[in-house]
């Protein structure tokens, strides 16, 4: 399986992706799941992918080639010449429905589901910074401040720690500890999740990043902040009072609510 994530913030953009994939408890292999398009002073794209593994590595494939074209006497549009990061994510819809239209009938034909999702990401020189998901269809939606990130694949052990943490504002460096904490919150519970962790943090209006870095379990950041985030989530829980059940109060102003009807089974005659 797969845990990748997306943040948009005003200061730039953050991507993380796990790299563990597996067919089965004793079939596991590790497999890149994030891809980084870049040509310094003009464009810096970054495409993270989940579901079946060889639709997403077709898509990638394919991508880099892809042509959009709006009319027969139009010059064709490639993530490589794309004026916005919509056009861009337009090709990439392309690229999936041209997999589509080639594997997808086989694939049902062998009993295999259609399944491929993307995040896709990043700027282009003359406009601001982008985040899209990009769904089985090749259709997408558009991060937003409301919805500053996006996850893909097994995401809902690492996202309530996003969902408190981040908004816009949030610092790039305090965005990327988010983003390392969600991940640690997503191995905990899934065990197919897993390292090595791909990491890529891009600041506004720079069109390159040197930030870019491969962490395995033996990375000295990452088993501080795995041994520290449970640590800190304990204490805060042990500092937790425990519930009260004889004399419960209402706060001021409130009421208490009445209990469930506690309901009895007779005890059933012996015969």
């Amino acid at each position: 399986m797969t845990y990748c994530v997306g943040i948009k913030l005003n200061a730039g953009l953050v991507f993380l992706s796990d790299s563990r994939t597996n067919a089965g408890v004793d079939n596991i292999s590790t497999f890149r799941k994030m891809i980084v398009y870049e040509k310094p002073g003009d464009r810096f794209m970054v495409l993270l992918s989940a579901g079946n593994l060889s639709i997403s590595q077709s898509v990638r494939e394919i991508l880099q080639v892809e042509q959009l074209k709006e009319r027969e006497d139009s010059e064709p549009v490639t993530i490589w010449n794309a004026t916005s990061m919509f056009d861009a994510a337009r090709v990439l819809g392309q690229a999936v429905r041209h997999v589509y239209d080639r594997d997808a009938a086989a694939l049902k034909y062998s009993g295999v589901e259609f399944n491929v999702n993307l995040i896709f990401g990043g700027q282009i020189r003359g406009e601001g910074m982008r985040l899209f998901q990009v769904y089985s269809a090749g259709n997408f939606i558009e991060a937003t401040p409301e919805t500053p990130y996006f996850q893909v694949g097994e995401y809902k052990y690492g996202k309530p720690v996003l969902d408190r943490v981040i908004t816009p504002d949030t610092p790039l460096e305090e965005a990327a500890k988010c983003a390392l904490v969600s991940m640690d919150s997503t191995m905990k519970s899934n065990l197919s999740v897993g390292p090595p962790l791909d990491l890529v943090v891009y600041e506004a209006n720079r069109f390159e990043t040197e930030q870019i870095v491969c962490i395995d379990m033996q990375n000295p950041y990452f088993r501080m902040l795995h041994s520290s985030w449970g640590q800190k989530l304990r204490e805060v829980f042990d500092s937790l009072d425990d519930p009260v059940w004889d004399d419960m109060k209402a706060p001021a102003g409130g009421s208490i609510n009445k209990p469930l009807k506690k309901i009895t089974r007779p005890e059933e005659k012996l015969i």
